[in-house]
């Protein structure tokens, strides 16, 4: 297809799912109202994708699936056959019975395909990192409060009982106010690769991958084998968002979410010289938050990549403790809380700490969390509202690396005052015919 008529024919789509709204909408009011068993529908159905839709159909009704890779579609009709397959996702929101849409794609899809959803008032759980830029997580936040829909953001740990837990105790000032965090992950390298080179060969698409579709907003590229398709995307700027992107909405979440922290003043970022394509080997993010009522008057947060982790002596820990490979530190006025992914909360120096009791937490399930939510029954614990300014938070650091110095965050205006460079970072690019409004 030349790359005027993908562009009229995606024009062409997305005016008829503008037209078909309202009669989607009436259709999903009558069949909430008579039934509460939803009728879900899935974009990107592998990995992540495939268990993210077995985690919220359960009680439910999978109508439609989406994916790219007709073998990974094929599996899911395994599961679900029943439910009308798509390999184009606007496609399948034209389908008028859909209540409600998880998004499990790559990062650089995740902004399109939910805005999409949102503007038809489907209810949307959606993979973390929320987006791949901070605009566009600004702009899903807008989208939801201005439908009334039920979000929520894919960082299921929020919902376990020792996150809750480690919230509960920073809270209440166990710890007494917090004056910095270190937070660490091991990835990349254990996962996927980055600090890459783009190859210059190419491989013929695979006749299952419909590739345009997978490209999507992104540049053209080429297909190689393995290389993108279906995991290693993560280490590619144009479709990724590095390890700060796949673990910090993981591993910051309890910090923000404990400490109530707004935007970031100032971040500064460290690492190899910055690639204008790959993400890096390692990287080291450095922000400072105005003060909290659970904080000194200002707080650093401090994130590792790669297995680097804050100095050993920092922690206050016994010597046979064997630390984790993912986690935060709390460095408070009265000792440290350390929390882990996976590990329980721990109090160092544990002698000063020996009567404290943990917190009691429950645990929940973050999927049904959501469905329950769209039924009446409770609320989600990530919504966009909050997922949204969690994701820019987390974001900017990557900015803050790439630009390659320290950026000053005007939230208000959406903008990095005094360096145009880092701030054209804030938005997505679209190719020719893959333009998204609502996202410019």
């Amino acid at each position: 297809m030349s790359r005027s008529s993908s562009r009229r024919t995606f024009l062409t789509q997305v005016a008829a799912l503008s037209f078909a709204a309202p009669l989607a909408a009436a259709a999903r009011g009558a069949h909430a109202a008579a039934s509460s068993k939803l009728h879900l529908a899935c974009v990107g159905v592998g990995g992540k994708g495939y268990s993210d839709m077995l985690e919220t159909s359960v009680g439910h009704e999978v109508v439609a699936i989406c994916d790219i890779d007709e073998e990974r579609l094929a599996k899911a009709a395994e599961k679900f056959p029943a439910a009308k397959r798509y390999t184009d996702w606007r496609k399948l929101l034209e389908q008028a019975d859909i209540d409600a849409v998880t998004i499990s794609t790559p990062d650089h899809m995740h902004g399109a395909v939910t805005l999409a959803a949102l503007d038809q008032k489907k209810h949307v759980y959606t993979q973390k990192p929320l987006t791949r830029t901070v605009l566009e997580s600004r702009r899903l936040a807008e989208a939801a409060a201005r439908q009334g829909v039920v979000t929520q953001m894919g960082i299921q740990h929020h919902s376990s009982a020792r996150l809750k837990r480690a919230v509960a105790m920073i809270q209440s000032g166990v710890i007494g106010k917090v004056r910095e965090v270190h937070t660490w992950t091991d990835r990349p390298g254990t996962y996927w690769k980055q600090g890459l080179e783009r190859p210059a060969k190419s491989d013929a698409v695979p006749a299952h991958v419909h590739w345009n579709n997978w490209l999507g907003i992104a540049p053209e590229r080429p297909y190689v084998a393995g290389l993108y398709h279906p995991f290693h995307w993560r280490g590619w700027w144009d479709f990724g968002t590095g390890a700060l992107g796949d673990m910090g909405c993981h591993i910051l979440d309890p910090v923000v979410n404990a400490l109530e922290l707004g935007p970031p003043k100032t971040v500064e970022a460290e690492g190899p010289p910055p690639h204008a394509e790959s993400g890096p080997l390692w990287c080291i993010v450095r922000w400072d938050f105005p003060g909290t009522r659970h904080t000194t008057d200002t707080l650093r947060v401090v994130w590792y990549e790669a297995g680097k982790q804050p100095p050993r002596e920092l922690f206050q820990a016994p010597a046979d403790w064997k630390g984790s490979l993912n986690g935060v530190l709390y460095v408070g006025e009265k000792g440290n809380l350390f929390v882990g992914f996976p590990e329980d909360v721990d109090l160092f120096p544990r002698a000063k700490f020996a009567d404290v009791k943990l917190a009691e937490a429950t645990e929940d399930n973050h999927y049904t969390q959501w469905t329950e939510a769209i039924l009446g029954r409770g609320k989600t614990s990530c919504p966009f509202s909050y997922s949204g300014p969690l994701t820019e938070t987390v974001l900017l650091g990557n900015i803050a690396y790439r630009s390659g110095k320290p950026i000053s965050w005007n939230s208000a205006e959406l903008k990095i005052d005094g360096l145009p460079e880092a701030d054209a970072l804030l938005r997505p690019t679209f190719r020719d015919g893959w333009e998204v409004s609502g996202l410019a």
